[in-house]
C-alpha cells in the first residue's frame, strides 16, 4: 500500500517516464555537492566553481549515456530474440 503511495507521485511518475535524466539530475547532484564539500576551503574563484560545476555536470551526464549503453545492447538482444522466435514459428508450415 505504501509502494503504490510512492509510485503515485508525481516526481516518481517523471523519472519512471525518463530514467536516464533522472539518473543524470541524482548523479549530477550528487557530483556537485561532493564537489562542494571537499573543495569549500581551497579558495576558488567563482569562474573556476562554474567551470568545475559544469564539468562534473557534463560528467555526470556521459557516465548515465555510457551506463545506457548496456541496456540498448539487451533491447537489441530481446528484439533478435523475438524476430528468430517469429521465422522459426513461420517456417513449420511451409
Amino acid at each position: 500500500m505504501m509502494l503504490n503511495a510512492i509510485q503515485n507521485l508525481p516526481p516518481v511518475q517523471w523519472a519512471s517516464h525518463h530514467p536516464r535524466l533522472a539518473a543524470w539530475i541524482v548523479l549530477s547532484v550528487g557530483m556537485v555537492a561532493l564537489l562542494v564539500i571537499e573543495a569549500r576551503d581551497v579558495g576558488l574563484l567563482p569562474t573556476q566553481w562554474v567551470a568545475l560545476i559544469v564539468a562534473a555536470v557534463l560528467v555526470a551526464g556521459a557516465c548515465v549515456w555510457i551506463i545506457s549503453w548496456e541496456d540498448e545492447d539487451e533491447i537489441e538482444e530481446v528484439e533478435g530474440s523475438e524476430s528468430a522466435a517469429a521465422s522459426a514459428e513461420a517456417k513449420p508450415g511451409e
